[in-house]
């Protein structure tokens, strides 16, 4: 069955000028299984950074959040950091949140058998629109975990708005541990985004591959080319789906051209000055409490508490 969002999203996208998907849409089971492969590739800096920080500082963490809580993951993947942080606080149940339903089970089945005693309660859902918490935790306090710098892949403005959902949906008191992805030199991020062995490549590609299974679509696939962009004005990576050459198709009905040269924006991955990250925190209805960086400063873990907006001023 196809997703009703989905399609509104990429005949949106296709018509916009110029052309962008939300990055959301990559995490098909494909999609999910291709980004697993990413985390592990040796250019791909963050997976590898902020596994180290969750395992050096799990028991700093604890301390600050408090044990017992329960763990909320939104955007859980495959939970393959997830393990630290569930041994160092001790929660009282853990809810993973992902909109790839297949994967989103598997790793929460995988999860269950090494923490045996621990309820898995996991919520097939789009994090990024309204949703409830299972009946289970609604009166456990609540730890949210949102890994990965994936709060990179929202502007400002729809990150903010995020934060505020995620502060709504745990409740005031609630605690956030974030990942966040620092500035640093293109000479790093580029590759990262762009890796040798063309696993970013085929990643980007297959929502393409994705629209023509699921949208009636003939998009010719070998026609575009995967690119990695840096856009130092406004601080994030961008990957694009380049044209080799003029191109038409259809998608669900509609017939789409782009030029050759011509493309697709498919994901921003924002990065953060210390100064920046807090602010953005600020901004969406969350108080910075601590953080934790490696010894080259290149992602941060940061602790914040949901706390009711003040008065004045």
């Amino acid at each position: 069955m196809t997703d009703p969002a989905f399609r509104a999203d990429v005949l949106a996208g296709l018509r916009a000028d110029p052309p962008a998907i939300p990055a959301r849409w990559f995490y098909d089971r494909r999609g999910s299984e291709l980004f697993e492969r990413i985390t592990d590739l040796p250019e791909y800096y963050p997976t590898r950074v902020e596994t180290a920080l969750l395992a050096e500082y799990g028991p700093a963490i604890a301390e600050a959040a408090g044990r017992g809580r329960a763990v909320i993951e939104f955007g859980s993947g495959s939970s393959a950091k997830t393990p630290h942080l569930l041994r160092a606080v001790a929660p009282a149940a853990y809810v993973p949140i992902d909109i790839s339903g297949d994967f989103l089970r598997d790793s929460a089945a995988a999860l269950g058998r090494d923490f045996p005693g621990l309820a898995v309660l996991p919520l097939e859902a789009d994090f990024t629109r309204p949703l409830a918490l299972p009946a289970e935790v609604a009166d456990l306090p609540r730890l949210g975990f949102f890994p990965g710098s994936t709060i990179g892949n929202l502007d400002a403005a729809a990150a903010v708005d995020l934060l505020r959902a995620m502060a709504g949906t745990l409740g005031d008191g609630a605690m956030l541990l974030i990942g966040m992805d620092r500035v640093k030199s293109p000479a790093i991020l580029i590759p990262a985004y762009d890796d040798a062995a063309g696993v970013t490549a085929a990643f980007n590609l297959n929502l393409l591959h994705r629209i023509n299974r699921e949208l009636e679509a003939d998009v010719p696939v070998d026609a575009f080319a995967h690119e990695a962009r840096w856009n130092d004005a406004a601080a994030r990576i961008e990957m694009h789906l380049v044209a080799r050459r003029d191109v038409a198709f259809t998608v669900a009905g509609q017939d789409f051209r782009i030029a050759e040269g011509g493309g697709i924006h498919t994901e921003n991955s924002h990065k953060y000055g210390a100064r920046d990250a807090r602010l953005l925190l600020r901004a969406g209805g969350w108080t910075p409490v601590t953080e934790w960086t490696d010894a080259a400063d290149q992602f941060a873990l940061i602790l914040a508490e949901a706390r009711p907006r003040p008065i004045a001023p």
